[in-house]
Parts: C-alpha cells; sequence; structure tokens
C-alpha cells in the first residue's frame, strides 16, 4: 500500500512511525511532515491546509490511504474534496467534522441526544455573554466557538475573570479571529479529566486505550492552555468506565451523527469530566486523534494500526479489538522559550541522540538548518517512554527529557502525577 499522513506535529510523527511497522506498507508519505517523520516516510512540501494539491498528489501517486493528523484540514472538508476524487481518506467530512470546528454545535448536538455534558448557552453579543455570567455565577468555563489550536478555552476562577474572557474572546481585534464570532459559557464542573478516543466505520466503533493529557502550561495545572504539555496512558480514572463512556457517549454520539444526515467515519475524541463518583460529562469533542495522547498510545499499541485506519476509510472496522502493551507510557513535550504565546524559533537542539537510547523522541515543532536541528514552533518535541510501570514510565521520559536541551527550553515537571495518586 501507498499511504500519506497529512500533517506536521508530534501527532503525526507518532502515526508515521506505527504505520511505518505495517508489513502492509510499502510506501509512506507525509505532508508536509517535519524532519521526525523525515525518518520513517517521505515528506511532501504540501501544506496541511492545502487540499487541492493535497488530493492531486494522492491522485498522481496513486496513494491508497490518506490519513489525517490536524484537525483544521478536517473542519475544511478534505474528506469531502477526496471523496469527489474517488480517493480513500480515513477521516469524517466537514459535517462530521462540525463536532470540534463548533463547539456550540457541539453542545447542541449533545443536548438534542442525551449525551452528558455541562449545562450552557451561546452568545455572539459581549453586553449578553456578560448578563449570562451576572446572572449564573457558576457559568465558570468560556470558550470561543471555533477552532483555537487548544487554547480557546478559559476555566476561570470568578465571573469577573469570566466577563474578561468573554469581553476578550468576542472583541472585534480578537486573537481569535473568526474562532471567536461566538463564545460558548458553560456551568464549570469538577473532577478529572481524561480522553476516551475511538474509531467509527459509520456504525461500528473499535475504542483506543485511556488517556489523560495535561492542558495547562505549568505544574499543577497552572497558568494559560496550550494545545497540550504532555499525556500518559492508560488513564486510572478511567478504569471500569469504559464500557459506559461507550455506552452514554460514543455509541448516542454515532447514532445522532447517522440520524441527523452526517454518518461519521473517523476518530472520535471524548474529552471527559469524571467526578468523584463517577458522574460523567463532556467538556469536548474531537474529530482526530489528541496531541499529544497520540504519542504514549502509539508506543502503547500491540500489532498493525493500518487495518483499522482502511476499515475506517472503507466503512468495514475489523471484528477484533485493537491490542495494547500492558504497561504504561508518559509523554512529556518540550516547550519553545515564550510557548504558549508568542514563541522564539531558531534555537540549536542538542541531545536528542542521547535521549533516544531509552525512549522514542518524536518530532513536533522541529527544522533542518544545514546540519543542525533547531526549534520551529511552540511544542517542539515529545518524549515518550515505556515503563513496568507509571512511576518508572515517568522516570525515564524525564531522565531522557534531562539529556536535550536548547536555550528557553521549558516543560511540566508534574506530567502523570494525576495517574499515581489514582493508581
Amino acid at each position: 500500500m501507498k499511504i500519506l499522513v497529512v500533517g506536521s506535529g508530534g501527532r503525526e510523527h507518532a502515526l508515521c512511525w506505527k504505520i511505518r511497522q505495517s508489513p502492509l506498507v510499502k510506501t509512506l508519505y507525509c505532508a508536509p511532515g517535519n524532519p521526525g517523520t523525515a525518518r520513517c516516510a517521505t515528506n511532501v512540501p504540501i501544506r496541511a491546509g492545502d487540499l487541492e494539491q493535497l488530493a492531486a498528489f494522492a491522485r498522481e501517486q496513486r496513494v491508497d490511504l490518506t490519513v489525517v493528523g490536524p484537525e483544521a484540514p478536517l473542519c475544511a472538508g478534505i474528506a469531502d474534496r477526496f471523496a469527489r476524487d474517488r480517493l480513500l481518506l480515513a477521516g469524517p467530512d466537514a459535517a462530521g467534522a462540525r463536532l470540534e470546528g463548533s463547539k456550540a454545535f457541539a453542545k447542541q448536538f449533545m443536548q438534542r441526544h442525551g449525551i452528558p455534558t455541562a449545562r450552557s448557552a451561546v452568545f455572539e453579543d459581549v453586553e449578553a455573554a456578560v448578563g449570562y455570567i451576572d446572572a449564573h455565577p457558576e457559568a465558570l468555563v468560556v470558550k470561543a466557538d471555533g477552532l483555537a489550536a487548544g487554547k480557546g478555552v478559559f476555566v476561570c476562577g470568578d465571573p469577573e475573570e469570566a466577563r474578561g474572557a468573554a469581553r476578550q474572546i468576542l472583541a472585534r481585534d480578537s486573537a481569535f479571529g473568526e474562532a471567536g464570532r461566538r463564545v460558548v459559557i458553560e456551568e464549570r464542573v469538577l473532577g478529572e479529566e481524561a480522553s476516551f478516543i475511538a474509531l467509527s466505520d459509520g456504525e461500528r466503533l473499535c475504542a483506543l486505550a485511556g488517556s489523560q493529557d495535561h492542558k495547562a502550561v505549568l505544574d499543577g495545572d497552572r497558568g494559560p492552555n496550550t494545545g497540550g504539555m504532555g499525556a500518559y496512558s492508560p488513564a486510572p480514572v478511567l478504569a471500569g468506565l469504559e464500557e459506559r463512556v461507550r455506552r452514554e457517549v460514543i455509541e448516542p454520539t454515532i447514532r445522532g451523527m447517522a440520524a441527523e444526515g452526517a454518518p461519521y467515519r473517523g476518530v472520535v475524541y471524548a474529552g471527559l469530566m469524571i467526578g468523584e463518583r463517577g458522574e460523567l460529562s463532556v467538556l469536548e469533542f474531537n474529530c482526530r486523534l489528541g496531541d499529544p495522547e497520540t504519542q504514549p498510545l502509539m508506543v502503547r499499541l500491540h500489532g498493525d494500526l493500518v487495518p483499522y485506519l482502511l476499515g475506517v476509510a472503507e466503512g468495514k472496522l475489523p471484528q477484533e479489538p485493537l491490542g495494547w502493551d500492558p504497561r504504561p507510557a508518559v509523554c512529556v513535550v518540550l516547550a519553545a522559550a515564550g510557548y504558549p504565546g508568542p514563541v522564539r524559533t531558531g534555537d540549536s537542539i542538542s541531545g536528542i541522540c542521547q535521549a533516544e537510547q531509552d525512549v522514542v523522541v518524536f518530532h513536533a515543532g522541529t527544522a533542518e538548518r544545514g546540519h543542525e536541528l533547531v526549534t520551529a514552533g511552540g511544542r517542539v518535541l515529545g518524549v515518550t517512554a515505556l515503563g513496568e510501570d507509571l512511576r518508572t514510565a515517568r522516570a525515564r521520559a524525564y531522565a531522557a527529557a534531562e539529556r536535550i536541551s536548547w536555550e528557553g527550553m521549558h516543560y511540566r515537571r508534574d506530567i502523570g502525577s494525576r495517574g499515581l495518586r489514582s493508581s
């Protein structure tokens, strides 16, 4: 088979790393890729958002299957564009991708189909939004409606902070642009977050192992939200709840999308809040694999992923469940100076070869400058380690991270700590 992976981050490097291991794969491309994907695939200089060029490349190279990593091309309709040329693609069409592309749509969809989620309201007018917060002091989570690279969610400590977040998102000169035309304001629910990810062929489901990521930039879940500072799998908080999540969240989602005329073929990712007594609440849906959750998941995954990706695209998921290494895996994201705000790029990276003796280092925001590897984004590397237990996996990941350096590098020191408390 010839497979094309679309994207350039750590998730795409992890996908290429796993897909390359399949005996079914003869040729693997990544567009546009990064220096890490170049080690296991042929990088193609086409932007992930250039749907026409991607479709043309897939036609010309007779690509058998395209796998899309990031959400933006899915929300822009890459699956619809490929379908016009009868090209197989593992990912939902634009109608299905609205689950991630519009938080307002997702909340209203959940309400229609009885999927547990916090009470919320949607606004386009600043004063109406502020008035709602005044009348609902428990409404302390404020979200930009559209895609904001994981940075459009504000979990506020009090109503005044919530009012400020609403004003920031809906401001005429908002940094959120089109994503900030509407704001979703919802009640804050307490508990522990976890990620439940499944593959869907439109009818059947295949669940992946549970995982948990860390969104805030600083230890102790402090500071602004990022696209993710690290993740680990499995997530102890999900132990014993998997079937319930499938029954109460994932299956109603797939049935609901089909009932609304948008059969869902792709990855369905439910970001969950789990209360002290096992209460479930869906915080968000994503239409793709999580980043950085994909990194520990791919390291733990036994067997061949390709038949499952092909099954998603063809509407014929294999009956057998995926197999998983029982050992936990931890991914620690190493970020550039300034992240999640404006970042400095071009800093020289050292120590990766030494770090890779015990772990897998997935590239995200890297570039080559001559024979030198340099930073080229906010999240630069994902250091991912297996261990006999979570404590050992964490120790290996952090020991490897300490071997890597560049000016301004920073990372959280508490990835997986919630899992240690729960296990």
